[in-house]
C-alpha cells in the first residue's frame, strides 16, 4: 500500500513540487542566456558609454529575424512533450532534427539578406552616425552566432519536452563561464589579445553560444539519449513533421517577430533622435528588464512541457492546477521585481557606471518599467499553457494587436522626452494579460 501511495505521489504532475522540480533547471538555463547578454552590455558599458549606446540597438535588430525562429522552436516543446506523454519516444528526437533543419535554412536566408543591408538599417533607424559602424559590426557577428543558436534552441526545447532540463542548465552555465572569460580578454585586450571593445563582446557571445550548442548536440546524440529516443536514427527529413512545426510554430514566430520588430522600430528609431545619452540609458534599463522576467519565461517553458505531456496522457484535468501554481509563482516574483525597480532604481543604475545625466534618465525609465511587471507574469504564463495545448494562433494575433496598441502613446511620449516610453511598454502588456486569461478559461483542453 505504501508503495502504491508513493508511486501515486511521484506521478502527480500537477503538484507544486513537480512543477518546481522541472521548472528550476529551465529557469536557470533561461537566465543564463540572458545573463550572457546582460554581462556583454555591462562590460561594454565599463569599457565605453558610446559602445553601450550602440550594443542594444544592434542586439534588437539581430533578434528581429531570430525571434521568428524562437517562436517556431517553442513548438518543438509542444510536440516533444505530447509525444513523450503518448510514449512515442522516437518522434521526440525526430521533431528536434526537423526543427534544426528548418532553423539552419532560415538562418542562411536571413544572413544573406541582412548582412549587406546592415548600414542602411541603422541609418533608417535614425541612429547617430558615430554609432553606426559599431552597430553594424556587432549585428554581423550576431548573424553568424544565429547558426549556433539554432542548435541551442532546438535541443533546449527537446530536453524540456522530455523533462530533462538539467542538461540545458549545465551546458548553459558552462557557456556562461566561457562567455565571461572571452569578453574580459577580447573587450579589454588582456593576455596578449587586441583591445576590441564592442566587437570583442560580440565574439565573446559567439564563442559562448558555440560551446553551448556543441555540448548540447553531443549529449543529444550520445548513448544515453540515443538508447531511449533513437536520436542518431531519426536524421531523415520528414515532410509531415516539418509541416506540423510550421503550422503551429509560424503563428508564434510571426507574433514574436512582429512584436520585436515594432518594439525595435519604435524604441530605437525614436530614441535615436535623442542622442547617445538616451540610447545608453535605454540600453541599461532594457537589459535589467530583460534579465528580470527571464525566470518567468523559464517557468512558462516548463509549463508548456507539463501541459503538453498531460494532454498527451489524456489528463486535461491537470492543466488548470499546473497553470494555477505557475501563475501564483510568477505574480509574486514579478511583483517583488517591480517593487525593487521602484525603490532601488538609483542603486540599480549605479552598477552601470554611467554619467550622472544618463543614470538619472535611466532611473526615470525604471519607474515606468516597475508597473508592468505583473502584467508580464500573466502574459508569459498564459502563453506557456496555450503553447502546450498547441494553440498559437490566438496568442499570435494578440501579440500583433498589442504591438499596434502601444505605438501611438509611445510616439507621443517620445516627442517630448524619452522616459514616457515606459507607457508604451505598460499598454503593450495590459490588454493581452486580460485577453489570454479569458481565452484560457474558455479553452477545451
Amino acid at each position: 500500500m505504501s508503495l502504491r501511495k508513493r508511486t501515486s505521489v511521484e506521478v502527480d504532475e500537477a503538484s507544486l513540487g513537480y512543477i518546481l522540480r522541472i521548472a528550476l533547471p529551465m529557469v536557470i538555463a533561461t537566465i543564463s542566456y540572458t545573463l550572457m547578454q546582460f554581462v556583454d552590455r555591462w562590460m561594454v558599458g565599463l569599457y565605453d558609454e558610446k559602445a553601450l549606446a550602440a550594443i542594444l540597438p544592434a542586439s534588437m535588430i539581430s533578434f528581429v529575424p531570430s525571434s521568428f525562429l524562437l517562436g517556431l522552436m517553442t513548438t518543438v516543446n509542444t510536440f516533444v512533450s505530447q509525444s513523450f506523454g503518448q510514449k512515442s519516444l522516437r518522434d521526440c528526437s525526430h521533431y528536434c532534427w526537423q526543427a534544426i533543419y528548418l532553423g539552419l535554412l532560415y538562418s542562411v536566408l536571413t544572413f544573406a539578406i541582412i548582412w549587406p543591408l546592415s548600414p542602411q538599417i541603422f541609418a533608417w533607424m535614425n541612429q547617430p552616425e558615430s554609432l553606426i559602424p559599431m552597430e553594424v559590426t556587432y549585428l554581423r557577428i550576431m548573424l553568424l552566432g544565429q547558426f549556433a543558436v539554432v542548435f541551442i534552441w532546438a535541443t533546449n526545447q527537446f530536453f524540456m519536452g522530455i523533462h530533462r532540463a538539467q542538461i540545458t542548465m549545465v551546458t548553459a552555465l558552462i557557456s556562461q563561464v566561457v562567455n565571461v572569460a572571452a569578453n574580459y580578454v577580447l573587450i579589454f585586450g588582456k593576455w596578449g589579445c587586441p583591445e576590441m571593445g564592442i566587437e570583442g563582446a560580440g565574439w565573446g557571445t559567439f564563442i559562448g553560444a558555440l560551446v553551448n550548442g556543441l555540448t548540447r548536440v553531443f549529449y543529444f546524440i550520445g548513448p544515453r539519449i540515443h538508447s531511449q529516443f533513437q536520436s542518431r536514427s531519426t536524421l531523415r527529413l520528414d515532410g509531415p513533421k516539418i509541416w506540423d512545426l510550421l503550422r503551429i510554430g509560424a503563428p508564434a514566430g510571426f507574433a514574436f517577430c512582429t512584436n520585436t520588430a515594432v518594439v525595435g522600430a519604435i524604441l530605437f528609431r525614436l530614441m535615436g533622435g535623442f542622442g547617445e545619452t538616451a540610447l545608453a540609458a535605454t540600453s541599461a534599463v532594457y537589459s535589467c528588464v530583460s534579465l528580470s522576467f527571464m525566470p518567468v519565461v523559464g517557468l512558462g517553458t516548463a509549463l508548456t512541457a507539463a501541459v503538453g505531456k498531460s494532454i498527451g496522457r489524456q489528463r486535461p484535468d491537470e492543466v488548470e492546477r499546473q497553470t494555477r501554481h505557475c501563475l501564483k509563482i510568477a505574480l509574486i516574483y514579478m511583483g517583488c521585481v517591480g517593487l525593487c525597480f521602484y525603490f532601488f532604481r538609483d542603486h540599480i543604475m549605479a552598477i552601470w557606471d554611467l554619467s550622472p545625466e544618463t543614470a538619472a534618465l535611466g532611473a526615470k525609465i525604471l519607474i515606468c518599467a516597475a508597473f508592468f511587471q505583473v502584467f508580464d507574469a500573466a502574459v508569459i504564463t498564459y502563453s506557456g499553457v496555450l503553447r502546450g495545448a498547441g494553440d498559437t494562433p490566438v496568442p499570435g494575433l494578440d501579440h500583433c494587436g498589442r504591438s499596434g496598441l502601444g505605438t501611438g502613446p509611445g510616439r507621443m511620449g517620445d516627442r517630448h522626452h524619452p522616459a514616457p516610453m515606459g507607457g508604451y511598454w505598460s499598454l503593450d502588456r495590459l490588454y493581452p494579460a486580460h485577453r489570454f486569461r479569458r481565452h484560457f478559461q474558455s479553452h477545451p483542453f
